[in-house]
């Protein structure tokens, strides 16, 4: 039997991740610093690791990781968070003789977490972004409020998420606001604020060495939190053909080979979808494009082990899925129009949920004791109060 072993087991990725190998026979260790976690907690789960914080002690968990794959025979690693993908990145050497380990190399993650350099790379490509204003030095503020329209987004330069970026609505408040953001996050980038009624889509595509799509999977945020802009609550699958060319052509220019989510927004000004970011690793809707028809963690586990299989690039259309606990909760309590959400809040018939599942229950009940150990683990609490 097949092993695999996922580390970052608190989140809802890393648990579509274990049910999509498990449901294929593939024996899962999951891990993580805390001895609760949601994955852990899955019926796919064959074993439960505890290791040292990745955060704290990172040559500790290092030592950990290289202790399990050298005792055991793995056929893959898979990082799931950014945090830990990072740092397994830099020690790729140590680990690739040991275990398969399907990553970019560690220049071209830097180089694509990087939104300015990202972005001033799509421009070259032809591929649509926000206006956008990369500041050099705090006189470039000024320049940036009369080059750029209010209202503007300040956007950490590397970030995640809707973590770090600042809405500025007055003239008068830019400076205040950018210098405030500056001291956490050195240089952020000025942005024109896409109309919120503006659609995002994500692209999700798997690539061989060759650049050929082996997997494509688009789908429509519905709902997200923080509601002005942050993870999806509830998505969609859909076609949409501008977003799937604009993708691959930036993946392809950077060479990619592997996995990769590139986000986008479509300006209502123009109809022009425009690039917001791209995501090197497994995202956090990842279980909508499995219940679609793209299982992406078993075509990862395929392409890494040599496996040939055709392309699957056609999926179910309008096929939902909700990040209920407690994302579309916290999206209905901040919501000023909750109870005019479309599709409403109450509806759940025809849904497929990121953790709630009657065939693996238990993971449910996982998740609500994650959200409890916040009272004593240290590390989920500092994540999610920077998220």
């Amino acid at each position: 039997m097949s092993k695999v072993f996922v580390t970052d087991g608190h989140w809802r990725k890393t648990l579509a991740v274990v049910r999509s190998l498990g449901r294929k026979g593939v024996e899962v260790t999951v891990g993580e610093s805390s001895r609760v976690a949601t994955s852990f907690f899955s019926k796919y789960c064959h074993r439960r690791v505890v290791y040292p914080s990745v955060r704290r002690r990172p040559e500790d968990f290092l030592a950990f990781l290289r202790q399990q794959v050298n005792r055991r025979t793995y056929d893959l690693l898979i990082p799931m968070e950014e945090e830990t993908l990072l740092l397994l990145v830099r020690h790729k050497g140590e680990f690739a003789p040991l275990v398969r380990f399907p990553t970019p190399v560690y220049p071209d993650l830097v180089r694509v977490r990087d939104k300015g350099w990202l972005l001033q790379h799509a421009l070259k490509e032809g591929v649509p972004i926000p206006q956008t204003y990369f500041v050099k030095d705090m006189e470039d503020v000024t320049a940036a409020r009369d080059a750029i329209r209010p209202p503007w987004v300040i956007k950490p330069r590397v970030s995640s998420g809707a973590y770090g970026i600042a809405y500025v609505e007055r003239e008068e408040d830019l400076l205040a606001v950018y210098q405030e953001a500056h001291s956490r996050f050195p240089f952020p980038l000025i942005q024109e604020r896409i109309p919120q009624e503006g659609e995002a889509f994500g692209l999700a595509a798997l690539l061989d060495e060759e650049g050929a799509a082996k997997a494509l999977f688009v789908h429509r945020r519905l709902r997200e939190y923080p509601v002005r802009g942050g993870p999806s609550t509830l998505r969609e699958s859909v076609r949409h053909p501008q977003i799937e060319e604009l993708g691959l052509q930036l993946l392809r220019s950077l060479g990619w080979h592997g996995l990769a989510m590139v986000e986008f927004k479509v300006d209502p000004r123009d109809g022009m979808p425009k690039l917001m970011e791209l995501n090197p690793r497994f995202w956090g809707s990842l279980a909508l494009a499995i219940h679609a028809g793209v299982d992406f963690p078993y075509l990862l586990y395929k392409m890494a082990l040599g496996e040939e299989f055709d392309p699957v690039l056609e999926y179910e259309l309008g096929k939902r899925c909700r990040w209920l606990l407690p994302g579309d909760i916290l999206h209905f309590l901040t919501n000023p129009r909750r109870f005019r959400l479309r599709p409403s809040f109450f509806q759940f018939r025809g849904m497929a949920y990121d953790i709630l599942s009657r065939e693996d229950p238990l993971p449910t009940l996982g998740r609500f004791l994650t959200l409890f150990s916040l009272l004593w683990d240290g590390d989920l609490r500092r994540f999610l109060q920077r998220r």
